[in-house]
């Protein structure tokens, strides 16, 4: 955190079975993963049971003596121990059922620490079910639950009771197995009582905020203002790590040469403008005046434009790629998909050919004959093909152009920062090329800023003419009349001239687009042309059945996800995606963009087998509920970790973001985005000590998936 590491070994300052368990459980060794394994709550009252000051819900933990104990059975047979717990002054019931051994254990007399969630029964404060741990007499170090399970092995009773009393806030640990919070507590107080003052990372502490010393030793252990101020310190170390890894790239970029290509009032970019077959919208004309500036500058582009599917960000790169042709030099569009690359190829050769524009096109994948390959290849390098289209082989040993002017990447989270950056270093003597990505997955400002910082953000929010809205509704499994007229309405669109797409979460078993290709060709549509495709189908049989579907040639194509991005069929109005649970928000929301791209109304039918009162059922019905990509797109973020939606949860890797919610502490990271310019403005030295503890493959924020 902020170029802070601690590498003692926690095996020095605890007992080795302990630190062991640590690192069995965690995979922590060192005291800096330790005391970043920050506290899931805290409970205030770490001594007595007075609970006067807490509400119902919050988790206590409490020491006391047990007065009373009495075990019986519920109306229903259950077995239930309840205790009455005192300190002397104050009293509080705790409850357990079906557990036999608090039975045994907690007796009149035995002194106990618990923590649970504080409710009130019939006027009276009580805690169900607490988790507890034997205090043992005075003068033995042996605690009745085991020393694994407690704090004993950290301290005396003595200590433990003077620990405990000292502490107005105790904390509680998310645990595992072997290992629970009162280990984790009783860890962290040794490693923080054998831990010198850490030193201040910033040279210039915000004023409203507590030292980095004060805030780590804080969040463990609260003094009488609470947990906040600490979490919201190192909340800002979060936001300011990320923050300054993007405005690191940023002033990299900027100290680059790039080749300016200044738009030709007489080139072929001039020529697709007056050959339009439709107009461009307002925003297509705005972001396209800022990129035709930005290209015709010596420093290099980095522009994401995003916009909803079908907002008309092809043609917006399409005319960059025109700008940067007319200046003698090359572009480089990569897409993530064999099936995209190939789409893209055949309508912006499609679109150049009725235009009238005589700008050439290669498309360069991995399955390729070698024959075919090659020429791609020699075109490519000799400067004979102006535009190549290609998936990751593009960014493969071998891959050499005449002279790279412009990088467009499409669908920009299936790839990494190091993979749209191998493309930018394919420049001619030494340039950097310009760089857009695109995504038609609508990104939360707050993430656009923290995943995408080093890049200007264009969007596009209207939809050009001609496209009409899509009617969504959720069909639930549990209803067969609603299953079967869904089917119905995909024979009647069908009637009508159109086409569906019928979407599986997998390939095989049960549900799959196997079983399902097999049910509407033989039961379903006997009377209809069924088509198949999935990602295990040859490269030429995939293409063929997307071009006879393309074609009229199939009423329903039963697929997986292949169809999610940059298949453009106008005549499909109905896309039936089952199982809609098994898929991300945004991978709804990008299968629903597949049809409503003709001047046809159209329809999605989300199919689920949840049930109607459970959290996935919600969220289908939320996407269901709204077309806006940006609520959408907030809406996944809440449903996911921050840590997952920026690529910094690795495998083996230290997560980054651990505390700061990137929805709800949006004021906190633009702050920190613009401390973060600063910094690097006035001391670079300073900012790369503050991101040192960041590996370089752990700063791709972005997902590889």
């Amino acid at each position: 955190m902020l170029g802070w590491r601690d590498p003692r070994r926690i095996d020095d300052l605890i007992p080795k079975k302990n630190a062991t368990a640590l690192k069995k459980a965690f995979g922590y060794t060192t005291v800096d993963e330790l005391l970043l394994h920050f506290p899931r709550a805290w409970s205030h009252h770490g001594a007595g049971v007075n609970v006067d000051d807490a509400e119902p819900g919050d988790t206590v933990t409490c020491v006391g003596t047990v007065i009373t104990a009495k075990t019986g059975y519920t109306s229903t047979g259950k077995q239930m121990h309840r205790i009455t717990i005192s300190d002397g002054a104050n009293t509080l019931s705790a409850t357990f059922f079906q557990a036999r051994l608090p039975a045994r254990q907690l007796k009149a007399g035995v002194r106990a620490m618990f923590s649970g969630k504080l409710r009130v029964f019939r006027g009276q404060a009580e805690i169900s079910h607490p988790a507890y741990v034997i205090l043992p007499e005075p003068g033995r170090r042996q605690f009745a639950t085991g020393s694994l399970r407690t704090l004993g092995d950290f301290g005396s009773p003595e200590e433990l009771e003077e620990l405990l009393s000292q502490l107005e806030y105790l904390a509680v640990y998310p645990g595992k197995k072997g290992v629970t919070s009162w280990a984790l507590l009783g860890a962290v107080n040794a490693v923080l009582a054998e831990t010198p003052v850490i030193p201040e990372p910033l040279d210039t502490v915000p004023d409203d905020m507590v030292g980095f010393d004060e805030a780590i030793r804080g969040i463990h252990q609260p003094d009488g203002r609470g947990p906040e101020p600490f979490i919201e310190r190192l909340k800002y170390n979060e936001a300011l790590s990320l923050a300054l890894v993007m405005a690191l790239r940023r002033a990299d970029a900027a100290a680059r040469v790039a080749p300016a290509c200044p738009e030709d009032p007489d080139g072929q970019k001039a020529t697709m403008l007056a050959n339009l077959p439709f107009p461009l919208t307002d925003g297509q004309r705005g972001v396209g005046a800022d990129i035709t500036g930005e290209l015709a500058a010596p420093v290099p582009m980095s522009r994401l434009l995003q916009g909803e599917v079908g907002s008309g960000k092809t043609i917006v790169a399409l005319l960059a790629m025109l700008q940067v042709v007319d200046s003698g030099r090359q572009c480089a569009l990569l897409a993530p998909t064999e099936v995209l690359a190939v789409q893209h190829a055949r309508s912006i050769t499609a679109t150049l050919m009725a235009a009238g524009v005589p700008a050439t096109v290669t498309v360069l994948t991995g399955s390729m004959t070698t024959a075919a390959r090659r020429r791609a290849l020699l075109d490519t390098v000799s400067g004979q093909t102006d535009i190549v289209v290609g998936t990751h082989a593009l960014i493969q040993d071998g891959v050499e152009f005449f002279d790279l002017g412009l990088v467009v990447v499409d669908e920009q989270h299936r790839f990494g920062v190091e993979q749209r950056d191998r493309l930018r270093g394919a420049g001619r003597d030494g340039m950097t090329p310009h760089l857009l990505v695109m995504t038609a997955t609508p990104i939360p400002r707050t993430v656009a800023m923290t995943a995408f910082g080093d890049l200007r953000v264009s969007t596009l929010r209207e939809l050009p003419g001609g496209r009409r809205p899509i009617t969504s509704a959720v069909v639930p499994g549990a209803r067969p009349a609603w299953v079967k007229r869904a089917w119905e309405r995909i024979r009647e669109e069908v009637g009508a001239g159109r086409q569906a797409f019928v979407v599986c979460p997998r390939i095989d078993g049960e549900g799959g687009v196997t079983e399902t290709f097999g049910i509407l060709r033989d039961r379903i549509f006997p009377e209809l042309t069924v088509g198949l495709l999935h990602g295990r189908m040859h490269a030429e049989e995939k293409d063929r059945v997307m071009s006879d579907f393309a074609a009229g040639g199939v009423d329903i194509l039963v697929s997986t996800t292949v169809i999610e991005v940059g298949i453009d069929v106008p005549n499909a109005t109905v896309m039936y995606i089952r199982e809609a649970e098994n898929f991300g928000v945004s991978q709804l929301h990008q299968l629903r963009g597949r049809v409503g791209r003709g001047g046809h109304a159209s329809l999605c039918l989300l199919h689920t087998d949840q049930p109607e009162d459970s959290d996935s059922f919600a969220r289908v019905r939320a996407v269901a509920a709204t077309t806006d990509g940006f609520r959408l797109a907030e809406l996944d973020l809440r449903s996911r970790r921050e840590g997952d939606v920026l690529g910094t949860a690795q495998s083996g890797g230290r997560r980054h973001v651990r505390l700061l919610d990137l929805i709800d502490d949006a004021p906190m990271i633009e702050r920190a985005a613009q401390d973060a310019t600063d910094i690097v403005a006035r001391n670079r030295v300073l900012a790369e000590q503050l991101v040192s503890d960041v590996e370089i493959e752990e700063q791709e924020f972005i997902d590889k998936t």
